[in-house]
């Protein structure tokens, strides 16, 4: 298994492109994933600068890199933007010239290649159509191949917007068009693991559903996973609603903060203020989350997954009067000690944990609260946590779990480093769970 982060979606856009590889090679991540934009590469016809492409590469070591290249362009798109979302471009071939330049320009040195990001989420990460989609996806397959035959083309990422929706959806039918004309033009699904994390089987089983009624499959990873985020607290929709109906965010935002004694906890963890004692129990979640939707998207037949996301975009003030800050804000595993990205939150300690103990990890097998690891050239690792509540279930009491067990004993620690207490006798291991996962290991 592959433990990647996702660096985020403005690497030198804002400033200066800095150093993140060492930072996440130290957390144990083996791919580090970063959004490239056509305006930032080619600012101008024929004139390319390559000055946050080289910034990225000269950090690689022995990571695998996956660049999410942005169509964004003031001048080469039928929507000028710098920024997202990117639109088709004006010329195709023009397009399919400058993928060209940039495989080129990597040198081989990137292993996946991504046409855009969640392209179905159109009006927010793609200003166009499927179709139109399809167009460039094929004109990017082309150049990628022809550059670097041996690199994987990655379908824009399939997201929320799809996985939560109906059969029949917008989303549904904007990836059903793209993988019935575009099944010749990509060599790997993307899947993107938000939402309720005990839904990861279920969202694999989904999308490797959505190929085979193409007649086909591909394998699957999971560019993008994190939590807790509000998409798992359903109870929240109506509030939120109302919040969010004025149609100005910052205002409708202004005035969550302003409310934020009345509302829920559960909503209340996200706000950029709130309690200590809030802000720790959601990075208590984001811990055992980590843990859970990367040992059950192993268990899915799901080898490479991302974190979303490794830092804050750029070393300023925190925003908060921003939807996307109430969403994914609290998810960074890094912060910045001034300009520099080096302060860790609990996530990180967790994912570098987690790196260690699933190096050469094979195959899994999964059941209801319980995984089984395989791993090359080391015992076999058995997960087990207890399913419940995200928010609550903390405040229930530990329950007894038995396990057969061939060793003659085992240690365990759990998702936050604290080692368990493990009994083995008649071929039987006992334990006390929670809902933090907790990593056991045959000994003897």
């Amino acid at each position: 298994m592959q433990l990647g982060v996702v660096r985020g979606i403005g690497y030198g856009l804002w400033g200066p492109p800095e150093e993140f590889v060492p930072q996440a090679r130290e957390l144990g991540a083996t791919v580090v994933r970063s959004y490239v934009y056509w305006g930032q590469v080619e600012p101008r016809p024929g004139v390319y600068d390559w000055h946050v492409v080289d910034a990225l590469l000269g950090q690689v070591t022995t990571e695998q890199v996956w660049l999410t290249v942005s169509s964004s362009s003031m001048w080469a798109t039928r929507t000028p933007t710098a920024f997202l979302p990117p639109s088709p471009a004006n010329d195709v071939e023009r397009y399919a010239a400058f993928v060209a330049r940039l495989v080129e320009h990597c040198g081989g040195r990137v292993a996946f290649w991504q046409c855009d990001n969640e392209p179905s989420n159109t009006g927010l990460l793609w200003a166009g159509t499927a179709p139109e989609y399809v167009t460039q996806l094929a004109a990017f397959y082309e150049a990628v191949k022809s550059g670097d035959p041996g690199a994987k083309v990655v379908l824009g990422g399939c997201g929320y917007d799809v996985l939560a929706s109906e059969p029949g959806s917008e989303p549904r039918a904007f990836f059903a068009h793209l993988l019935d004309r575009g099944r010749d033009v990509f060599d790997v699904f993307d899947v993107h693991l938000y939402g309720d994390p005990a839904r990861v089987p279920a969202y694999v089983a989904d999308v490797r559903a959505m190929m085979r009624d193409h007649g086909y499959d591909r394998p699957v990873v999971a560019g993008e996973y994190g939590g807790p985020i509000l998409f798992e607290f359903p109870e929240l929709e109506p509030l939120l609603g109302r919040v969010m109906a004025g149609g100005d965010e910052e205002l409708a935002m202004r005035e969550l903060y302003e409310r934020a004694g009345e509302l829920p906890d559960r909503l209340r963890m996200f706000l950029a203020d709130c309690p200590p004692e809030l802000a720790a129990r959601r990075d208590r979640i984001a811990c055992r989350q980590l843990v859970v939707r990367n040992v059950l998207a192993l268990a899915a037949g799901v080898g490479t997954t991302l974190y979303w996301h490794l830092a804050p975009e750029v070393p300023a003030a925190v925003e908060p009067y921003q939807v996307m800050h109430l969403m994914f804000g609290k998810l960074a595993l890094l912060g910045y000690d001034g300009t520099t990205l080096g302060t860790r939150t609990p996530a990180a300690d967790t994912f570098a944990l987690l790196a260690r103990e699933l190096a050469g990890a094979t195959a899994a097998i999964g059941l209801a609260g319980a995984v089984s690891v395989e791993r090359a050239g080391r015992p076999p690792l058995l997960v087990v946590w207890d399913p419940r509540d995200a928010f609550d279930g903390e405040d229930q009491p530990p329950v007894p779990v038995t396990v057969p067990w061939s060793a003659p004993g085992a240690t365990a620690v759990d998702a936050f480093g604290v080692a368990r207490e493990v009994e083995v006798d008649d071929a039987t291991l006992r334990i006390l769970v929670d809902d933090t996962p907790v990593l056991v290991v045959p000994t003897g």
